[in-house]
């Protein structure tokens, strides 16, 4: 029996989407205004953007922001795979729900309470505020997200095939890398873009670790803001919506290819 789309759920659905997607459309729309007041539409102008590209401190604070994200993604990418697969694959191991607990406690910590554990932890080590710092800190709150992604593709995997591998003659490192990393690579995928969005996302972590010369663009933003937003920043935030949605397309595309071609590699194996 399907259910019917009632005038209820259209207009419940349409006001969701409006109220999470329609401030996004009014600040693209205004990053082409022409006038310096962000509340007062004066023609179609791109010369925000131009203005953005001049400025050399967004740009500065763009490159450690970039620079900090690749980095603690892939780290986080890393250690949360190891992680997930020491939790689903390694049984039954003393202190294995301390470890656990360890992994998935950044889930649910207020970030103010990492943040400034992290930065009393590198004050009392000795370890100077910067880009080095955001990456650690970034890397020990995104690997957690990581782990559970992974763990997830982890718990549903077929392992009759790594022991075909090893029956085979594979040792466990070459049937990892041969038989379960290519089949769980969506979620590794996933697992780093996700990290990668969480770091470039970041304020609260990054305010605490950041030193002065390793300022992100979430921070940049914010201390512009506090001044009044201006059109550069509209320009600013265009461009990271742009970013993001071509990221989050593009990886929709590359899994919806990978599974339709493993779909057509296993009709064929059933058809031989």
């Amino acid at each position: 029996m399907t259910r019917r789309f009632s005038w209820f759920n259209a207009t419940s659905l349409t006001l969701g989407f409006a109220f999470l997607y329609l401030p996004m459309v009014i600040l693209v729309i205004y990053s082409f205004n022409a006038s310096r007041l962000v509340t007062v539409w004066a023609g179609f102008s791109t010369k925000w953007y131009g203005e953005l590209l001049r400025n050399e401190a967004f740009l500065k604070a763009a490159w450690v922001t970039l620079k900090v994200a690749l980095l603690s993604s892939t780290l986080a990418t890393v250690l949360g795979t190891m992680a997930a697969y020491a939790l689903v694959r390694a049984g039954r191991f003393p202190g294995r729900t301390l470890f656990s607990g360890m992994i998935y406690a950044p889930l649910v910590m207020p970030e103010v309470i990492t943040g400034l554990s992290l930065l009393l932890l590198f004050i009392a080590i000795g370890l100077d505020r910067g880009v080095l710092t955001i990456v650690l800190a970034h890397t020990t709150f995104s690997m957690c997200y990581v782990s559970v992604v992974v763990s997830a593709r982890l718990v549903s995997f077929d392992r009759s095939l790594e022991e075909a591998a090893l029956d085979l003659g594979c040792t466990p490192f070459d049937a990892f890398r041969s038989v379960t990393l290519p089949i769980i690579a969506p979620a590794v995928i996933s697992g780093w873009l996700l990290a990668f969005t969480l770091s470039l996302d970041d304020l609260v972590i990054a305010s605490f670790t950041a030193g002065p010369s390793s300022t992100t663009l979430p921070i940049k933003i914010f201390s512009a803001v506090r001044l009044g937003v201006s059109p550069e920043i509209n320009a600013l935030s265009s461009i990271l919506i742009l970013i993001v949605t071509v990221g989050v397309v593009s990886a929709a595309l590359v899994s919806k290819r990978t599974i339709l071609r493993r779909e057509a590699e296993a009709r064929k194996a059933r058809r031989q």
